[in-house]
């Protein structure tokens, strides 16, 4: 029995279950979970550090790149503290991006059509109007930050529970455009240059059926936490039932 498994067993012993998510977001799963054998759920994302965007010098780099691209032209790149690929994996990403953003060669237009670093501010990247698609491992906080920024994402997912989060976004959703929804961190598999090009070019398409429905989301997640939305009313029913409980 995995810690998750012994987390989970005792779920039912809680006397709330307070989720990151947003009811329009994940109806099905929250209905599904809410009868008298649950504890009830509270809904009360999307829980996002906007604090996050204020001014960092060690950001400027980054920032000052970004303000010199068009609108909605850049693809951002992430894999969180823990992604990590091996050679051959990053040779077909770079390629792929290569044939679909930089034709004139990866390396040596590097300096003015793409930037790499060590550490990306996550939040300010996704919120500067210059970005166009996100390339994601699919960990929830992410998704939650791309769908406020109106990004849609490609999903790459590499361990935990992102496997089910691409799933979920791709086909259940229609809010991302999959490399592939299965792909594990320590396999063997690559993703190819034509699967990346294609995926990227897909979300890039300002007319595409997937910008539009995260355009759509992102103004229903912001909603959701004003007064009178999904998650503003449901941490109003928390706090109701906290102070009935005592």
């Amino acid at each position: 029995s995995t810690t998750y498994d012994k987390v989970a067993e005792r779920f039912k012993d809680a006397k709330g279950i307070i989720i990151n998510t947003f009811e329009e977001l994940e109806p099905y799963a929250l209905n599904y979970f809410s009868n008298d054998q649950n504890p009830p759920l509270y809904p009360i994302g999307p829980v996002i550090e906007l604090n996050g965007l204020s001014y960092s010098d060690s950001d400027d780099k980054v920032m000052k790149w970004l303000d010199d691209q068009p609108q909605a032209s850049v693809v951002f790149l992430c894999f969180g503290s823990m992604g990590s690929f091996k050679a051959p994996q990053v040779k077909e990403i770079a390629q792929g991006l290569e044939q679909k953003m930089l034709p004139e060669g990866f390396l040596e237009t590097v300096q003015g059509r793409g930037m790499i670093c060590s550490w990306a501010p996550q939040l300010k990247v996704l919120a500067y109007k210059a970005l166009g698609g996100f390339i994601s491992h699919c960990g929830w906080n992410s998704i939650l930050e791309s769908l406020w920024f109106s990004v849609p994402i490609v999903t790459w997912p590499l361990y935990a529970e992102q496997q089910l989060n691409a799933f979920k976004m791709v086909k259940e959703l229609g809010l991302a455009v999959e490399t592939r929804l299965n792909y594990r961190k320590d396999s063997d598999e690559v993703v190819m240059v034509d699967e990346i090009e294609k995926a990227v070019g897909m979300v890039m398409d300002g007319g595409s059926e997937v910008r539009k429905k995260v355009k759509e989301m992102s103004e229903i997640a912001r909603k959701s936490v004003m007064e009178g939305g999904s998650s503003f009313n449901s941490i109003g029913k928390l706090i109701e039932d906290m102070i009935g409980n005592n």
